[in-house]
């Protein structure tokens, strides 16, 4: 079009002319009418965009929310802080709740728990209570609270969201996933009575779901809690109810962790065998796509099954490589990969360090409330200490382990009945 054709009343073609030359600032009615001659809105003409201000705001978040999803971090926090400022000036708080919500994700990846805590609560501050619709932020909200050292807020958190699910008309399969999420929190504070109880009326309550994913999530959770009771058995049996279920769906992410907590049931049982094998289904299945997470476990149990085999120097090695793992996400898995050095350690002879990595283990477990792994930690320390002759210091690392067994145990169990 030329500008002669692009005219209107009130725009003469040396008005657009000006325009076009930057010598003009339309008006806001110049504007209008170009837009109408144009086939376009006044916004478009303005901004370059056929998007108002609260769609495109709402289109960078998603878009931002999309590279949190993938992975793809790289400049994506200053940009999700940008748009919950913005979101804040112009009074949007469903943006910024979603803003949020996906650096609290970031943080969390990041083993930055206060931080994940601080954001999830501020999202749902002035938000009515609604577990239905908001279960990933109470989920990873509880998540925060249980791994920076508070399961009891996170304990309290699933079973408001327990409650405020169930009914006549209730989600079961909702009901089930918090039930799951209680039980580890419940197990994080030794409570492993309840937990289980929580998870079977959940599993009830289920029943013939259509959701294979959640009798998935509950038979594993049973697997998890049988495994901390020493029932292996049982574990072994609720496990592989999980893996052939998998199968049948072919979801590979979770098959492969599946595998993985198999691995460490056999691994108690020291089933070398059957605990490599799995390991290999695993790795296979997770191929280029593990998380931090599954290589810190797998890790982990190759260590395990190197010590089994009398391989301290590979163990020490595997052990290390957890370590540099543990180290990135929490206190918990710094201590477990701790542990599992001092006991390589121990195996090669080297007494002294081996002392001190299994001091490190326990004041890291403890510190992060794992009461039954830190009285395993301290039983092992006590008999490195007896067999070099430090009998006094035996008698009191024992004497610790038993008072941090004593905190593991179920209240039932701790009150003597």
């Amino acid at each position: 079009m030329s500008q002669r054709e692009l005219a209107a009343p009130g725009v003469s073609y040396a008005y657009i002319s000006r325009i076009e030359a930057g010598t003009r600032q339309p008006s806001v009615k110049a504007l209008r009418r170009l837009a109408a001659k144009l086939g376009v809105s006044a916004d478009y003409l303005e901004t370059g965009s056929d998007l108002d201000p609260a769609s495109a705001r709402e289109l960078r978040l998603a878009d931002l929310e999309l590279a949190v999803r993938l992975g793809e971090w790289d400049g994506v926090e200053e940009k999700l802080q940008e748009a919950l400022s913005d979101a804040l000036a112009v009074g949007d708080h469903a943006l910024a709740l979603r803003a949020r919500v996906a650096l609290a994700s970031i943080a969390l990846e990041r083993g930055q728990y206060g931080e994940a805590v601080t954001l999830l609560e501020g999202a749902v501050e002035d938000e009515p209570f609604s577990p239905v619709e908001r279960f990933e932020i109470y989920a990873n909200l509880g998540r925060a609270f249980a791994a920076s050292g508070q399961p009891e807020r996170a304990v309290v958190l699933f079973d408001r969201c327990i409650e405020g699910v169930t009914g006549t008309d209730g989600d079961a399969s909702l009901e089930a996933r918090y039930a799951t999420l209680l039980s580890y929190a419940l197990t994080d504070m030794g409570e492993i009575g309840r937990a289980e109880d929580v998870v079977r009326n959940a599993l009830d309550r289920v029943g013939d779901t259509a959701d294979p994913y959640m009798r998935v999530r509950l038979y594993w959770s049973i697997a998890r809690l049988a495994h901390t009771k020493g029932r292996e058995s049982s574990a072994l049996e609720n496990v592989r109810k999980a893996i052939a279920l998998l199968q049948a769906t072919d979801d590979t992410f979770h098959l492969a962790r599946a595998h993985i907590l198999a691995a460490e049931i056999t691994l108690a049982r020291k089933d070398v065998a059957a605990a490599e094998n799995h390991l290999k289904h695993a790795e296979r299945l997770l191929a280029s796509g593990a998380t931090n997470q599954d290589q810190f476990e797998i890790k982990l149990h190759r260590s395990r099954i190197s010590l089994l085999n009398g391989d301290p120097g590979a163990g020490a090695g595997y052990a290390q490589e957890a370590l540099e793992l543990g180290r990135a996400s929490q206190p918990a898995d710094e201590g477990l990969a701790t542990s599992a050095l001092a006991d390589a350690l121990k195996l090669a002879g080297e007494v002294v360090a081996a002392d001190e990595s299994y001091k490190q283990a326990v004041t890291l477990l403890e510190s992060a409330g794992r009461w039954h792994a830190a009285s395993s930690t301290c039983r092992e320390w006590g008999r490195m200490l007896r067999e070099q002759g430090r009998e006094q210091q035996a008698m009191d690392v024992l004497d610790r382990a038993a008072e941090l067994g004593t905190r593991a145990a179920p209240e039932g169990v701790r009150a003597g009945h």
